[in-house]
């Protein structure tokens, strides 16, 4: 059984939707700007490094995680996005409403 996680992103005028597909562990990133398509799947397949709390807001340690190894790394990833690529993810905007308005007015 496919799970697909989807969440809309933007760059530019151009709205659009990262996909993850668990079973595959792959995403793929469906936005009309080909600059933004091909910085967001570029960001999203290289290894990413940063800093995890743990105990206090003092207290981390540096990971490595594959932003396509699941779920939770490609979320944590996300969070990185718009600082890596100006991809903007929009967690409340609702993916079908992209689908049907591709662009910023």
């Amino acid at each position: 059984m496919e799970h697909t996680y989807s969440v809309a992103v933007s760059y530019g005028k151009d709205v659009g939707w990262i996909s993850y597909d668990e079973d595959a562990k792959k995403a793929e990133v469906h936005l009309a700007n080909e600059e933004g398509r091909r910085k967001a799947e570029d960001f999203l397949r290289q290894p990413l490094t940063l800093d995890v709390p743990h105990e206090t807001l003092m207290d981390f340690t540096q990971e490595t995680i594959d932003p396509q190894g699941d779920r939770a790394s490609f979320e944590l990833a996300l969070t990185r996005l718009w600082e890596a690529t100006q991809v903007h993810v929009d967690w409340s905007r609702p993916v079908e409403y992209v689908k049907t308005h591709p662009r910023y007015e």
